[in-house]
C-alpha cells in the first residue's frame, strides 16, 4: 500500500522580523536580523545582552480582545500564529469537523514564566492568596491546550518537549496521525517565549554571548498539514510536500539519512540545507562534518535564519519550515549561504534541528509536482 501523500496548506509567523508569513518571507529573504538589545529584563549584571525578541506584538489585532487576560506570552504567541494559519488555509473549525482536526505543539520553555511567577507569588504571599485562573498556564500543554480551547480542536492535542527538535518532532507526530486516519487535518509547530528565566539557563551554562555564541530569540510557527486529496478536493493552495523524517540521537547523519530513506530520494536530490546553525563553534562544525559525510563532500547550498531570528530552542525548527516554504515559492535560499554554493532551481529541501540534549531530527519538504 501506497503512503498516503501529506502537503502543506497554511502557514502563520509570529517572529522578531515579522508577523504573517508575508512579512516574514520579506525579511527573511531580505536577511533582515531581528537581534536587537534586550527589553525584556535589565542585562546590566550580563555580559550578553542582544535577543530576538518580537517588539510590535500585538495579539489584540489577531484574536481579538476577549479572553486574553488571564493568557500568558507563549499562549498568545502560539494562538495567533494558529488563527493566522488557519485563515492562511482557508479553513474553519465547526462541530462538524473539529474531531477530525488534531494539534500538535513543539515547546519546553513555553510555560517557564508563567511557572516562576505563579510559584513566585504562592511562596511571598501563601498558596491560599495565588490567582487560581493563572494556575492553567503554569503546565508544559499549556500552549497547545489553550489553542485546542479556543479553536475547538478535539480530534488530539499533543505537546512534544524534546528540546531543539522538538517542532518537527511535532510535525512528525501530526503527519503519521494523519497518515493513520486519525484526523484529516492537523495543525502543527512549535513556540518560544523570550524570558529571564530560559535567558539564564542558557547564560549560565556559557552558551550566550554576544559575539561567538547563541542568542536566544522567539516566536511560533504554524503550519497546517493535510492529506493530498483532502487538499485537491478543497482547492485549497499547496505549499509544499512532505517527504521525509528522520529522527536520532546524538547522531544528525543519521537523522539526516534516514529522512532521504522516507522520502525516497538520494542525496543529491537534495537543492537546499536550511542548518540547525547557531554560532555554537562546536555544533556548527558537528553539522558541518555530518553534511560532508552524507553528502560526500558535494557542494550543496546551506544556510540558517538564526542569525536573522535566533535560536528559539523548541520553535526553531517551526520558523525553519516556514523558510522552507518561503524558498520554495521565491526560489530564493533565505540568509546567507555559508559556502556561496550556487543553484539553479529549489525542488527538495532538507531541515535540520539538533542541539546539546542529543535530538536530532530532519525533515524533508518538497515543491508539489502533483500526480
Amino acid at each position: 500500500m501506497s503512503k498516503k501523500r501529506i502537503v502543506i496548506t497554511g502557514l502563520g509567523v509570529i517572529s522578531s522580523i515579522g508577523i504573517g508569513k508575508y512579512a516574514f518571507a520579506e525579511n527573511i529573504l531580505k536577511g533582515i536580523s531581528g537581534i536587537k538589545p534586550i527589553s525584556t529584563f535589565d542585562t546590566t549584571p550580563f555580559k550578553a545582552k542582544l535577543g530576538a525578541e518580537i517588539s510590535n506584538f500585538a495579539p489584540e489585532v489577531i484574536l481579538g480582545p476577549k479572553g486574553l487576560r488571564t493568557l500568558d506570552r507563549s499562549i498568545k504567541l502560539v494562538a495567533s500564529a494558529a488563527k493566522l494559519a488557519l485563515a492562511d488555509a482557508q479553513l474553519e473549525i465547526t462541530e462538524a469537523n473539529s474531531r477530525d482536526t488534531g494539534i500538535a505543539i513543539g515547546t519546553t520553555f513555553g510555560s517557564l514564566a508563567s511557572i516562576c511567577d505563579f510559584d513566585k507569588e504562592a511562596l511571598t504571599e501563601g498558596v491560599r492568596f495565588v490567582n487560581p485562573a493563572l494556575f492553567p498556564n503554569t503546565v508544559i500543554n499549556s500552549p497547545a491546550s489553550q489553542v485546542s480551547i479556543k479553536f475547538n480542536i478535539k480530534g488530539f492535542n499533543i505537546t512534544v518537549s524534546t528540546g531543539f527538535s522538538a517542532s518537527l518532532d511535532a510535525i512528525n507526530y501530526a503527519l503519521n496521525a494523519l497518515r493513520n486516519n486519525r484526523v484529516k487535518i492537523a495543525l502543527s509547530g512549535g513556540v518560544e517565549e523570550f524570558c529571564i528565566q530560559a535567558f539564564l539557563g542558557f547564560y549560565k551554562s556559557g552558551c550566550l554571548s554576544d559575539s561567538r555564541g547563541i542568542v536566544l530569540g522567539e516566536g511560533s510557527g504554524i503550519i497546517v498539514l493535510e492529506e493530498l486529496d483532502s487538499a485537491l478536493a478543497r482547492k485549497a493552495k499547496i505549499y509544499a510536500e512532505v517527504l521525509g523524517f528522520g529522527f536520532a540521537v546524538q547522531d544528525l547523519k543519521k537523522s539526516m539519512r534516514l529522512s532521504l530513506e522516507e522520502a525516497g530520494l538520494a542525496p543529491e536530490k537534495i537543492d537546499y540545507i536550511n542548518s540547525a546553525a547557531n554560532s555554537s563553534e562546536e555544533f556548527n562544525a558537528n553539522e558541518a562534518s555530518a553534511i560532508a559525510e552524507l553528502f560526500e563532500k558535494r557542494v550543496i547550498a546551506v544556510s540558517s535564519i538564526k542569525p536573522l531570528v535566533g535560536e528559539l530552542f523548541s520553535a526553531s525548527g517551526s520558523l525553519q519550515v516556514a523558510a522552507g516554504i518561503s524558498a520554495l515559492e521565491s526560489q530564493v535560499i533565505p540568509a546567507k549561504v555559508f559556502n556561496n554554493a550556487q543553484i539553479s532551481k529549489i525542488e527538495n529541501i532538507l531541515i535540520n534541528t539538533a542541539g546539546r540534549t542529543g535530538s536530532n531530527s530532519s525533515l524533508i519538504i518538497s515543491k508539489f509536482k502533483g500526480y
